[in-house]
């Protein structure tokens, strides 16, 4: 695994495709960290990433190492909700690489998505988390947010009930 200092963190870009899928599937196979429970190909993939342009609230932010085509991880923000009167609210999510875990990857994605949308005009960023997990929880709250509520057994995978947990901070 790669130093700190050896990791770029860059906009997403459409040769990311593969890379970010075959990322975001094994959260989707192995973890209810997503509910969603059946894998992408790339092309099912491909609206979601063009729904992050380089620029505006909804952002793709991917950290690579030596390699520039080895996804370590990624970030973005996203509508929060479909209706006009939240649109200066966003969701947020970061997903690590499974080997790219406790090494501060998700800290180095979320400065960079952060800066990135300083300059927008939005007011909160929401983030819900899918219980227990811990790593999230506190990468969450050291940028800031705050739990505000729990959805309780909202999702079912794998045969159980799974709560999630919800955090907003002000932007």
């Amino acid at each position: 695994m790669p130093e700190r200092a050896e990791v770029q963190v860059r906009p997403g870009a459409e040769g990311d495709l593969e890379a970010l899928t075959d990322l975001y599937n094994h959260y989707v196979r192995e973890t209810a960290v997503t509910f969603d429970t059946v894998p992408f190909t790339p092309e099912e993939r491909r609206p979601w990433l063009l729904s992050h342009p380089v620029d505006g609230p909804y952002r793709l932010m991917v950290a690579t190492g030596a390699d520039p085509r080895r996804i370590l991880g990624y970030a973005t923000s996203s509508p929060f909700r479909a209706k006009p009167a939240y649109a200066t609210s966003v969701e947020t999510t970061v997903y690590a690489a499974p080997d790219a875990g406790r090494r501060g990857i998700g800290t180095l994605l979320y400065e960079a998505l952060f800066a990135a949308l300083a300059g927008e005009d939005l007011h909160r960023a929401y983030a819900g988390i899918a219980q227990p997990n811990e790593a999230s929880t506190r990468l969450h709250e050291r940028f800031g947010f705050r739990h505000v509520g729990t959805y309780r057994e909202v999702g079912r995978k794998f045969g159980r009930w799974w709560d999630v947990a919800w955090y907003e901070k002000e932007l």
